[in-house]
């Protein structure tokens, strides 16, 4: 375990001697709350908030933050209060172990609300001090450097979580040693047999290839004493986790990744010419491949990373990535915001940096997303590197994630533009608002005063901002066109009771009935009505006599009886008399892990979950439906099964579906060269169950080769 005076060592560099006292006293403190305390690993408690405290100290931050370290689970795991933080440590201490209480105190409905919670709470904090962060960021390290000691369902989840938001947010903020680490320890635990599998092959070359690194650096080294270049030369293999993702991207072997091994030149200089010049000599040492050349100096990172990158053919014909940089880009490279600190008494640390700034305010449009599963989807996109780099018409530079099409450009210049836009010129020529943007582009908006947003674009949209903004715009108008809908479903459904919305409206019957479907205004009424969430029906009947209701219902049940229909076989929990409608696209059945869309005026819309169209749906409409486990019901479903042309091929599958009592809606039959058979069919089941005890005996006839479910593409 860490001591105080391991940590102590480490910051007496650059604190002065009282303020390494206030770090005593939080040590002190920490013990004795913390006392008893045991971590699952069985070490004491006061293990976590020391390590986490000393990788602080590692990046050299201020004493506020170390004490932060050291105190950040006081308040939430032990008696502790903020009152008793504030009056030993003072306001701005009290500030930062606030930021990293966890959101755990309030209940939410779900788990997943509660996680959107926990980060939106994290990012207001950061919005007054990013230094909350920076001890969340070191506390996940610590966490994962000691995930061995968890249940294997809570390493995943963890490292999931880490790898989605935590590592990307280490990015952001240029802490490259952080991310990389956060990387290969969630990737430890996400997919365990690939780590392991890659580890080995990497340590099974590992003799090779540090003498072909030594090789390199020989070679390098003596062109820099020539060329009279001053600097450090480091050779290192890539991370496991980038080596991973290209193999999954390119879908290539471990035996195909050429570039394993990085090299930098790490310049005395700090003169930017000093790095082409650099540049130049490695590029008269060996061959560049076309297309790997990178200049991150001219065109930093969306985090300021800078540095040139370039691939060589080097010695035997193998692929060498070479980046070269000066000192202070190195530092930024490695430490990113932290390292760009340096502690300065009296002075606030957390503002007058533009790196800051910009983190925020990226971070900050999130506020205005109420729905969690869209603010937690527009948050990662948000986080995720942007690498690729348009102009304006006027010559400034613009970063954007990869995919971004000229309506992400014209909603980063204003809401206005992006809203009226109705094309644009890429390098002068016309291009379709769904053009991916390229390295280089220059890029022009055309814009016409009263035009709107289209839903298509949410298909093209990749930022944030864009996929916010449009969505707020198709909101507020479906808000309109659902008041008036619902106004015209209640009108219609109230005269066939000889009935008037203005007679009822201000009524304790309406107040009531507000009140059970949890809308605060009449207008709100129209509005759900009008999307579809309650049927025009069940706000009438709230004003009918008893007995005329019961004698509704008894006609509703004789005609859906004569139909030879029952329930619908979906519930939405606290609503009844909802109109439900099945997805055409996808044809969900019992059985299939199933959401609801509200459409306006066709009630809910049920899609499987994996349906390809719900990714393109508006999140704000989506809810949670389950299937009624009383109702019974026909569902058809799509199959396609292949087989060898045979005599009596078809006379067998028709007999095999009969044999379980299932009707066949339709059959298409297509005859293949080479001697097969594909015959599509729609049939009818009751749920998965059912279909699938199909496939198995379909499966068992002996001409045929494969059976599958036909879903869409």
């Amino acid at each position: 375990m860490l001591r105080i005076n391991d940590i102590l060592d480490k910051v007496q560099s650059y604190l002065p001697t009282d303020q390494m006292e206030m770090i005593e006293k939080a040590y002190i403190f920490s013990a004795s709350v913390h006392q008893g305390q045991i971590r699952l690993s069985g070490e004491p408690y006061l293990s976590h908030p020391m390590e986490v405290c000393g990788i602080l100290a590692d990046m050299k931050l201020d004493t506020a933050t170390l004490v932060t370290g050291l105190l950040h689970d006081t308040v939430e795991d032990t008696l502790t209060t903020l009152e008793q933080i504030e009056d030993y440590f003072g306001k701005e201490v009290a500030f930062l172990v606030d930021g990293m209480t966890k959101i755990g105190k309030i209940t939410f409905g779900s788990k997943e609300k509660r996680q959107a919670e926990n980060y939106r709470k994290m990012i207001l904090a950061m919005s007054t001090d990013i230094r909350i962060l920076l001890v969340k960021l070191a506390d996940r390290v610590h966490n994962m450097r000691t995930m061995e000691f968890q249940s294997p369902e809570k390493q995943v989840q963890i490292s999931q979580e880490t790898l989605d938001l935590y590592a990307p947010l280490a990015n952001r903020l240029g802490i490259n040693w952080m991310k990389t680490e956060l990387e290969d320890l969630s990737f430890r635990y996400i997919d365990t047999k690939a780590y392991n599998s890659l580890v080995l092959r990497i340590e099974q070359k590992q003799d090779k290839r540090n003498e072909y690194t030594n090789e390199v650096k020989k070679v390098i080294h003596q062109e820099m004493e020539r060329f009279n270049i001053r600097g450090e030369l480091e050779g290192r293999a890539k991370h496991l986790y980038s080596i991973y993702k290209k193999m999954k991207e390119q879908k290539i072997d471990f035996d195909e990744v050429y570039d394993l091994i990085a090299f930098r030149i790490i310049l005395d200089s700090d003169a930017v010419k000093d790095c082409y010049e650099a540049l130049s000599m490695v590029h008269s040492l060996w061959k560049p491949v076309q297309g790997r050349f990178k200049d991150y100096i001219a065109m930093p990172k969306a985090n300021h990373y800078q540095s040139l990158h370039t691939t060589v053919i080097g010695p035997y014909g193998e692929r060498v990535e070479i980046q070269i940089r000066t000192k202070a880009m190195h530092a930024w490279a490695e430490g990113g915001i932290a390292a760009h600190w340096r502690y300065k008494e009296g002075r606030d640390i957390s503002k007058d940096d533009e790196e800051i700034k910009k983190l925020r305010d990226l971070l900050e449009v999130q506020q205005e997303v109420e729905n969690p599963r869209e603010f937690m989807s527009n948050l990662k996109i948000a986080l995720f590197a942007e690498d690729v780099y348009v102009f304006t018409p006027t010559g400034e530079v613009k970063a954007f994630p990869k995919g971004a099409t000229p309506i992400d450009f014209a909603y980063s210049i204003h809401t206005d533009v992006g809203h009226q836009c109705i094309g644009a010129r890429a390098n002068r020529s016309i291009v379709p608002l769904k053009y991916q943007m390229q390295n280089g582009d220059r890029i022009e908006i055309i814009t016409q005063a009263g035009h709107h947003p289209s839903k298509d674009w949410l298909k093209y949209a990749v930022t944030s901002r864009a996929l916010s903004k449009i969505r707020s715009w198709i909101k507020a108008e479906e808000k309109e066109k659902s008041l008036a809908l619902g106004q015209d479903l209640i009108d219609r459904e109230f005269r066939k009771h000889h009935l008037k919305l203005g007679q009822v409206a201000k009524t304790p019957e309406m107040q009531e009935l507000l009140k059970e479907l949890h809308v605060d205004s009449l207008e709100d009424l129209l509005s759900v009505v009008g999307f579809g969430r309650v049927s025009p029906k069940h706000v009438a009947r709230h004003f009918l006599p008893e007995e005329e209701i019961k004698k509704e219902e008894t006609t509703e049940k004789k005609q859906r009886k004569d139909a030879g229909s029952e329930a619908i076989g979906v519930s939405l929990t606290g609503v009844d008399d909802i109109m439900v409608n099945f997805g055409k696209c996808c044809h969900p059945i019992p059985g299939d892990d199933i959401i609801g869309y509200i459409s306006r005026g066709r009630g809910i819309i049920v899609h499987t979950t994996s349906c390809p169209h719900v990714r393109d749906m508006d999140p704000e409409r989506l809810v949670n439906v389950h299937w009624d486990k009383v109702a019974k019901k026909e569902y058809q479903v799509e199959m396609k099964v292949v087989c060898h042309d045979n005599k009596g091929v078809l006379a067998e599958l028709s007999s095999a579906i009969s044999a379980l009592d299932i009707n066949i809606v339709h059959a298409n039959v297509n005859t293949e060269t080479g001697g097969r058979v594909t015959c599509s069919f729609g049939v009818n089941v009751e749920d998965l169950h059912q279909f699938n005890q199909l496939v198995q005996a379909i499966r068992k006839l002996r001409w045929v080769i494969s059976v599958d479910r036909i879903r869409p593409s």
